[in-house]
């Protein structure tokens, strides 16, 4: 995905290649890319904190990186309210794991 990103970038990026023509640009589409971005950009500032030797540095890294964990929250919650099969999903998955 190329940045920053412009609606017809995000259209484009976005495009079903088996749907000739159409978009897939659904809510639930737009905040499951939405979660990744936020999931990818954690991986990146925790990354960067393990990385730097410099501690403010490391304790803003690591406070950005928390505060992307709040976006997926945010994001995960409004998935849930337009998508009840995630939720059930996501419940599904907890049991499995209980059962491990």
């Amino acid at each position: 995905m190329r940045y920053p990103l412009s609606p017809n970038m995000i259209a484009e990026e976005m495009a079903d290649p088996g749907i000739p023509g159409e978009v897939a640009q659904t809510d639930t589409t737009l905040l499951r890319r939405a979660i990744i971005a936020e999931l990818d950009a954690t991986n990146l500032y925790e990354q960067m904190a393990a990385a730097t030797k410099n501690k403010r540095l490391k304790e803003i890294f690591l406070d950005v990186a928390k505060e992307e964990k709040i976006h997926v929250g945010e994001f995960e919650k409004l998935l849930g309210e337009i998508d009840k099969e995630h939720i059930k999903a996501v419940e599904d998955g907890a049991k499995e794991v209980g059962k491990a």
